[in-house]
């Protein structure tokens, strides 16, 4: 079966979980993805949820991938505003915006993607959720065809998110992770950040 994705993290762990699969790289807007479906270039692809259901696209949804089978990127989903650093008037206005668990969720996934170096199109994935005040987080780092998944997991205080984010980039660098990112880095060209 064809599959495709625009995803290098993706593309890295399903074909971990199943290496019969033909992934191939999937670019284009979300029509000229879905068209590409259609004209039976593809079997299947993999887009956002929410850019379908956004564009009225539910009935195009088949199945969802949980963060269980298929990391997500970091920080994906959030949104963030950008202001100048020293614009205190303009941080006390978006202040009342701030959503205090997507902060401290994406403060720990950040952490976690910076310790590691990480860029927009590396095999990274990690998710972070919360319970009260407990953080618990999953990450991983793949080789990019799939070969070789690397995973971790920590847990510990709400508090210590941006720590829990490093100690968890440790995690998989204690694995192998550098060596697997120097060879994303080496082998694609594709860019830090």
């Amino acid at each position: 079966a064809v599959l495709g994705t625009s995803s290098l993290r993706r593309k890295a762990q399903l074909m971990a979980i199943r290496p019969d699969l033909d992934v191939r790289d999937l670019r284009g807007n979300v029509g000229t993805r879905l068209g590409k479906l259609d004209s039976g270039e593809y079997d299947a692809i993999i887009l956002a949820t929410a850019g379908l259901q956004r564009l009225g696209l539910d009935e195009r949804i088949r199945h969802e991938i949980t963060p269980e089978v298929c990391l997500p990127a970091v920080t994906q989903g959030t949104i963030g505003i950008e202001y100048f650093a020293k614009d205190s008037e303009t941080l006390e206005i978006i202040q009342v915006l701030n959503h205090k668990k997507t902060e401290i969720r994406t403060t720990a996934e950040r952490a976690m993607n910076n310790h590691l170096e990480g860029g927009c199109q590396v095999p990274i994935g990690v998710f972070a959720e919360l319970d009260g005040d407990d953080l618990s987080m999953r990450g991983l780092v793949g080789a990019l065809d799939g070969s070789e998944i690397l995973t971790a997991s920590i847990a510990g205080s709400a508090d210590e998110a941006e720590k829990l984010g490093i100690k968890l980039a440790k995690k998989l660098l204690d694995q192998g992770a550098k060596a697997i990112l120097d060879e994303v880095y080496a082998n694609d060209n594709h860019n830090k950040g």
